[in-house]
């Protein structure tokens, strides 16, 4: 199989993957449960908020199923993904910040704030919520100003902080993470549509739980900043704020008992493990022989290149010992992490692909996709990368030298000059991370 094919392949797994967790067609499914549910408790209101990179699609199905029954809403996604809308219907939209919280992050959770403010016992409040969330539903506990809420998340995210510690942060200097929405929506009735993006579908975690009690506490923000040596570099008023919470000086997050989650529902419509099985059947149609190897890769983007590397050429042993007829195609997912050491631009994506590539120089038969699912890469416009055992070769050859792009965090460009990005757009879905291996 040569490498076009490979990629072509590759390619139509991948965009299998995404379709099985279109937002627009999960959140259809919904609708019936919705309609019951409203009507079964004769309420009166139905308000729609939403957060998160898929939001807008979200936003767009309940629209369509419940438009008669929606009397207001608001949502927030990143820029670019919206459509350049403004509203649909009823339902106001918002771009902003992303990853790094912006002003019109904080301008639209206020108007959120002021719609829920007027949710009673006769409302019902679809929540729609995917990744991304956690940076887009912003508004900083006093004294904490946005500014020094994005240092902090730039140094966590610098630092190699993952998606559970930097929200176990960001959720205790916020007003509305850590089940704090559901609690200023309370008495209304809550159904928060979730498409998860982190490991193990935690709803405490997805968007940093704004609509489910809290695991973690101020004890524990604390602990993520002394373990990055961020004590010293964070900015006063965050330490401040999350030593107070360390002496129960201010509330806490929402807790597993706490009566506002009587009326809450949270339901998980997508994830990970939903976007591998259906690439698992694709590949399978393909004429692979498939195995979905984990939904649960994390770690270090560079070492988790380096680890799958070395799986891989088992595998090419083990079809040599089995004679297993067939190509091979391996899928993973999951969302690794960059500790950034270097100037240079990439996201967790391209740096894994770039180390395996590495790890894999001069080896025949064997391709890789790594790609978000949400269609971009940390701060670029690619989704990831796509590599073979000659990537490596290639680069030499028009004098590129990979371990210094590695080195350097910058497989971005890396991947710009030999033409292996992957760049889709924004997919309207966010479930972490997948890859695709072929072996022949």
């Amino acid at each position: 199989m040569e490498m076009e094919d490979q990629r072509e392949k590759a390619f139509e797994i991948y965009n299998t993957a995404i379709l099985a967790v279109n937002p627009y067609n999960i959140v259809k499914t919904q609708g019936e449960h919705l309609l019951t549910f409203y009507h079964s408790k004769n309420l009166k209101k139905l308000f729609v908020v939403g957060f998160g990179k898929a939001s807008f699609e979200m936003a767009r199905a309940i629209n369509d199923i419940l438009k008669e029954f929606i009397s207001e809403g608001i949502i927030i996604t990143k820029y670019g993904h919206s459509n350049a809308a403004v509203s649909i219907d009823k339902i106001k939209v918002f771009e902003a910040g992303h990853p790094i919280p912006d002003e019109k992050g904080v301008e639209a959770t206020n108007k959120i704030i002021e719609l829920l403010k007027r949710a009673d016992d006769d409302t019902l409040v679809v929540c729609l919520i995917s990744g991304g969330g956690s940076a887009l539903l912003v508004l900083p506990l006093e004294p904490i100003t946005l500014q020094e809420k994005q240092i902090t998340t730039k140094l966590l995210l610098e630092a190699g902080a993952d998606i559970n510690e930097l929200n176990t942060v960001r959720k205790h200097i916020s007003s509305v993470k850590g089940g704090r929405l559901a609690r200023i929506a309370y008495p209304a009735h809550i159904k928060s549509l979730i498409l998860s993006d982190v490991l193990k579908d935690r709803l405490d975690v997805i968007a940093s739980g704004p609509t489910t009690f809290d695991t973690s506490t101020y004890s524990d923000a604390m602990d993520v900043i002394k373990k990055y040596g961020l004590l010293d570099k964070l900015p006063e008023s965050v330490i401040e704020v999350i030593n107070k919470g360390v002496e129960k000086k201010i509330p806490e997050t929402l807790k597993k008992k706490d009566p506002v989650l009587e009326n809450v529902e949270n339901l998980i419509i997508g994830n990970n493990k939903i976007a591998l099985n259906a690439a698992k059947v694709k590949a399978e149609e393909l004429g692979f022989y498939s195995e979905i190897l984990s939904t649960e890769i994390e770690g270090e983007a560079k070492a988790m290149g380096k680890w799958l590397a070395g799986i891989v050429k088992t595998y090419k042993e083990k079809k040599a010992i089995k004679r297993i007829e067939k190509p091979i195609c391996l899928l993973l997912g999951g969302e690794t992490t960059v500790k950034v050491t270097g100037n240079g631009k990439g996201g967790r994506n391209t740096e894994l692909a770039l180390s395996f590539a590495i790890e894999m120089e001069g080896i025949d038969g064997v391709f890789l996709l790594s790609a978000g699912t949400d269609g971009t890469d940390g701060p670029t416009d690619a989704a990831g990368a796509y590599v073979t055992g000659q990537t490596v070769e290639r680069a030499k050859k028009i004098g590129l030298n990979p371990y210094e792009y590695l080195i350097n965090n910058d497989s971005y460009n890396f991947f710009k000059v030999l033409n292996t990005l992957l760049i889709t757009g924004p997919t309207g879905t966010n479930v972490m991370d997948i890859q695709i291996v072929i072996i022949n």
